[in-house]
């Protein structure tokens, strides 16, 4: 158990509207925000002390890789028993450029990407960019994978070609934390229809329930994009690392030169920290975001009794059900799609709360929202309340 503070409690409102990232600019002063992934935290003092002490040497070069995928091999043995090799692992820019880069080097141009709606939106528009069709298998209702959906797109998910899966692993948005049970499904499922699977393993640090496990545990041919950024709160400290299943490891060789070149220094440097030295920091993080989803349950219990929703099992993002409440997908005047529709919509301008709308997350996001619950208690408890009084007038 660490000994260190709550980190969601160190920050006062006034101290966090101060920053200038997009959290805390999107929106005015009277919003609380609570929608893309950033935390309300400082930042771990071995991740701080590294940025100060390359500021202080004029350390603004270009980035040096080796140290940092070595402490994603040391943290990765250490937490979950599992350790890749070197030779497994490449830099990349960040997460999804990481991801993209595995779907280049197991489909073909215009081929099929398969992923689990409700799901993280870039999981559609990055694959779209580079050229490929998605597919959509939904989850279950209760959130979790649905084996079936899955292995029917498996076997209908293209006329001939190569196809992926693209496993979100904790799942965003409903905090699914897949069992290792399920992911040796998915492995036979995959090895059975040909289908290459690329895991998005993000917010792997940040499970409560059951066991974090490495989807190349079980799938040896099988790629894996992680990063510090969720768990630490570095998402501006650009830096990823792709990691290849034992069996593909010469695969790697087709990986463009410069993959590897788009990882900042800063971002080397503050992820390398965070793994190698950061696990105290992490713990207190856990318990402060545990207790938080506990009292998100209970808060959402006594103010939005209606409500359908989701105890998340890791990450910090928690699915909200809000049909209860006699939301439809509205549009903006014109007919023009709104970026922000039906209940964050709503909230944010009567509830003064800004959450992640649910439709671009694809099929089951309709009249749904995702809430950040990496917040101080009392923004929590006061964000509710507002969203309570505001649907109950």
């Amino acid at each position: 158990m660490s000994q260190l503070p709550n980190p969601l409690e160190q920050f006062s409102l006034d101290e966090l509207r101060q920053r200038r990232s997009a959290k805390w600019r999107a929106f005015g002063d009277d919003v609380l925000p609570l929608w893309v992934a950033e935390q309300d935290v400082p930042l771990a003092e071995p991740v701080a002390q590294a940025l100060h002490r390359a500021v202080e040497l004029g350390d603004t070069g270009y980035p040096f890789s080796g140290e940092f995928s070595a402490s994603l091999s040391e943290f990765a043995a250490a937490r979950w028993d599992w350790k890749p090799e070197m030779k497994q692992i490449r830099p990349v820019r960040d997460v999804m450029i990481g991801v993209v880069e595995a779907l280049k080097l197991v489909t073909y141009l215009a081929d099929t990407v398969i992923v689990n709606s409700p799901v993280y939106p870039p999981f559609f528009n990055y694959p779209r960019s580079a050229g490929l069709r998605v597919v959509e298998a939904p989850l279950g209702g209760d959130g979790r994978l649905d084996l079936e959906a899955l292995e029917e797109s498996f076997n209908l998910r293209t006329l001939g070609g190569s196809a992926a899966f693209l496993l979100c692993n904790p799942h965003n948005p409903t905090g699914a934390v897949h069992t290792r049970e399920e992911l040796e499904q998915v492995a036979q499922l995959a090895e059975k229809y040909g289908i290459r699977v690329v895991a998005d393993e993000i917010h792997a640090p940040l499970v409560y329930d059951g066991e974090f496990v490495p989807y190349l545990s079980v799938d040896p041919r099988g790629y894996s994009v992680m990063s510090a950024s969720k768990a630490w709160n570095l998402a501006g400290t650009k830096a990823g690392l792709l990691v290849a299943g034992e069996d593909v490891i010469s695969e790697l060789s087709e990986l463009p030169h410069e993959a590897a070149q788009g990882p900042s220094h800063f971002g080397v440097m503050a992820q390398t920290a965070a793994y190698r030295e950061g696990g105290e920091w992490l713990d207190a993080l856990l318990a402060g975001l545990d207790s938080n989803r506990r009292l998100l349950g209970e808060l959402i219990d006594e103010h939005l009794p209606e409500l359908e929703w989701i105890t998340p099992e890791g990450t910090y993002l928690a699915w909200m059900d809000f049909s209860a409440y006699g939301f439809a997908d509205d549009v903006a005047e014109g007919g023009i799609e709104s970026p922000i529709r039906g209940p964050a919509k709503f909230l944010l301008k009567e509830a003064k709360v800004a959450l992640t709308a649910g439709h671009p997350f694809g099929e089951g996001g309709e009249r749904h929202a995702r809430i950040n619950f990496a917040a101080s208690q009392q923004t929590l408890t006061q964000a509710v309340e507002r969203m309570g009084a505001a649907l109950h007038r």
